[in-house]
Formats: structure tokens, sequence, C-alpha cells
């Protein structure tokens, strides 16, 4: 018997077959190095430069104006201004809990089958989101002059001008101007959901109300969030026009009254304007958070909070300069 022919052996790295440790085909010159040269934007630096120099003029104009700027921090936390403060924010909440109840309403009368409710619904958001809301105030304000009594039969009878004060005035003006804005918002909600959730509800046996509040309105709740808040922070600086309109004491009239005494007419004013910025951030957060909170289950990771923003931030540059100080 003649011996077998031996088998070639494997190279030990496949990769490796050419000569001179060549990859691919024996002979091919291995291929280049791609070396990736980063685009230079110098638009954005430009940009960058002209938006600086902007600014710069702009605080520096602000700087050299006459404007005493300490007395912005002397009546921050005076009596009156404080006052006005809580005014503003008391008339902010009731007015847009007024409306956001009265929205409800309206949007389930404009979705509805029955042609009277659904029209009355449709007249009074037209009406109301057809005025001014300055001219509204107006009207409630001077209620008076047209009907001099209210009459509810045995339920309240009174003097309108005892009836319509100031508050109420503006709490009707900002209220039910705000109901047909958020009627909109909640009707836009419901419609978002699945018709096929109320029709298996229905399946189930559970009744219209019970389906709209069990099942409708839960899941409608993440698209009614964002534009009711952003609502809400519509209504407080709306609130200022109850000031004029309505004669109601709020944040922009008791600082306008102290401007108008002590002569820092400008001064008060960019105190008021501290005053909404502070009050609009922080219901901004509480925004976000209601925002995050009704998120749950259509998304599949929440955003992160502000401090956890802050914490990864910080855990990356943490990391950046080990790597540095490692190099």
């Amino acid at each position: 018997m003649t011996d077998s022919p031996e088998k070639p052996e494997k190279p030990q790295n496949p990769e490796k077959d050419g000569k001179d440790g060549q990859t691919g085909q024996p002979g091919q010159p291995e291929p280049d190095v791609i070396r990736a040269i980063p685009v230079r934007h110098y638009g954005r630096w430009v940009a960058a430069a002209v938006v600086i120099a902007l600014l710069g003029l702009l605080v520096n104009a602000f700087a050299s104006a006459n404007v005493h700027y300490g007395a912005i921090p002397d009546y921050l936390f005076d009596s009156s201004v404080v006052s006005g403060l809580g005014k503003t924010v008391l008339i902010s909440l009731l007015a847009m809990l007024l409306g956001l109840v009265l929205g409800i309403v309206l949007a389930v009368m404009r979705l509805s089958k029955n042609p009277v409710t659904s029209s009355v619904s449709w007249l009074y958001i037209w009406f109301f989101r057809g005025t001014p809301v300055y001219v509204q105030l107006l009207l409630w304000f001077n209620l008076a002059l047209i009907f001099p009594e209210i009459n509810l039969g045995p339920i309240y009878r009174d003097y309108m001008s005892s009836f319509m004060t100031p508050f109420m005035a503006a709490l009707l003006g900002l209220g039910l101007n705000e109901a047909a804005y958020m009627s909109e918002i909640v009707r836009a909600g419901i419609q978002s959901v699945d018709e096929g959730q109320t029709e298996a509800a229905h399946a189930l046996g559970m009744s219209q109300g019970r389906t709209l509040r069990r099942i409708v309105l839960p899941q409608a709740m993440r698209v009614i969030v964002p534009p009711t808040g952003n609502e809400f922070i519509n209504m407080l600086k709306t609130s200022s026009l109850a000031a004029s309109a309505a004669q109601y004491l709020e944040l922009l009239r008791s600082t306008s009254d102290i401007g108008q005494t002590t002569g820092a007419t400008v001064e008060m004013l960019f105190l008021a304007a501290t005053w909404y910025l502070i009050l609009t951030s922080v219901f901004s957060v509480g925004q976000f958070y209601l925002e995050r909170y009704y998120a749950r289950g259509s998304l599949r990771s929440l955003p992160l909070t502000p401090w956890q923003k802050i914490r990864t931030n910080l855990a990356g540059l943490g990391n950046r300069t080990k790597g540095g100080v490692s190099a």
C-alpha cells in the first residue's frame, strides 16, 4: 500500500495568507488607513460671535440706562407686592380650574351626537375664541349697567354691583374664556384615543360615562397635559389684564401703584417681570413632572429629570477628565 499524500497544514492566521503578512490574496497591498478629517463649520463660529456681540450691546445699553436697579430688590418682598403676587396666583388657579371643568363639559357636548348640545358648544367656542379677553373682562365688569339686579328666584337675588366684584369679574372673564380653548384641547385628547378602546369597554357592559372616566380620559391625559400647562402659563400672564379692565389688585397693579408713588415706574415694571419669570419657571418645572408622569406606558424610557441630567453631565465630565489625566 502506498502512503496517502500528506494534507498541507493550515496557516495559523487565516487572514494573513499573502506574502510578508499581507492581507487578502497573495501579492495585494494592504489598504491605506482612512483618516477622517472633521468638517470645519466656520459659519457657526461667526453666528456665535455675532450673537455674543449683540448681547453685549444689549447688556451695555441697559447698564448705562438711567435705571435705579437697587430699587428692585428693595421692593421685591414688599407687603403690597407679595399680596398682589398671591392674588395673581389665586385668580390664575381658580380661573384655570373653572376653564378645565367647563372645557371638559363643552368637549363632551361637542362630541355628542345630539345636534342641540353640539351646536350650543360650537357657538360658545366660536364666541369666546372670537372676541378678545380684554373686551370680555370689560363686559363682565360693566354688566351692572345693563343688568342692575341679578335674580335667580329663590336661589339668589342681589344687586349686580354687589355681586360683580373685581374678583368675580376677573374670574368669570378669564375662566369662561379659557374654557373655550380647553374644550378644544380636551376634544383633541379624546379623539386621540383609539375607538376600539371605547367599543371594547361597551362590549364589557360599561356605560358611556364610566368609559369616558375610566378608559378614555386616562389615556387622553398624555395629549391633554402639555397644552394645558402652556395654557396655564399663558393664563398667569393674561391675569395682568384684570388690573386695568376689572380693577383687580394683582401683581402688576401693585407694582404700578408703587411706581407711581415713588417715581420708579420702569424699575417696578422690571420687578413685576421678575416675579412673572419666577412664577412661570416654577410652574414649568411642575408641568415637566406632570407630563413625565402621564408619559408612562407610552414611552420606552422616560425623559431625564433636571437633576438626572445634571448628574449625567457631571459623570460624563468626570470620565473625560479621568481619561485625559490617564492619557
